[in-house]
């Protein structure tokens, strides 16, 4: 079973989340889906001119991770506009703003606050330990 994404931070959500050839109507149009992480990332590198280090620490993930998140970003982008494809900017695991980093005090695991996880002493990990412990009883 593969590792569950990190949630990344992202600064700002588009105003525009869909981008189409002119000419072509839409019913005829493939799309691609770029993550709110993927433009993020494109925003940060090549708008900001940041440097994927100082990209990745802003964006709350390793340096390796940002690398595999723009070179999608980028192959994604390029398909669509090679092949005519229309663009739409949904979804990925994300927070918005500031991250709420939060590090348990009994098992010193680092989460981060989210829509999921809504009380603070409620770390995933002992949670997920309590709940594996219940149904062994």
């Amino acid at each position: 079973m593969p590792r569950p994404k990190n949630i990344r931070k992202v600064s700002v959500l588009p105003e525009i989340s869909y981008f189409k050839p002119r000419g072509i109507p839409v019913n005829e149009l493939e799309e691609v889906v770029l993550s709110f992480e993927e433009l993020e990332a494109v925003r940060l590198s090549d708008l900001e001119c940041m440097y994927q280090e100082q990209a990745a620490d802003k964006m709350g993930v390793s340096r390796q991770t940002f690398g595999r998140i723009i070179d999608l970003a980028h192959k994604t982008i390029a398909d669509a506009v090679i092949n005519g494809k229309a663009i739409k900017i949904e979804g990925g695991s994300y927070v918005l703003g500031k991250t709420n980093k939060h590090k348990c005090r009994k098992c010193k695991n680092n989460f981060i606050l989210t829509d999921r996880i809504e009380d603070k002493t409620n770390c995933p990990k002992c949670c997920k330990l309590k709940n594996i412990k219940e149904n062994i009883k």
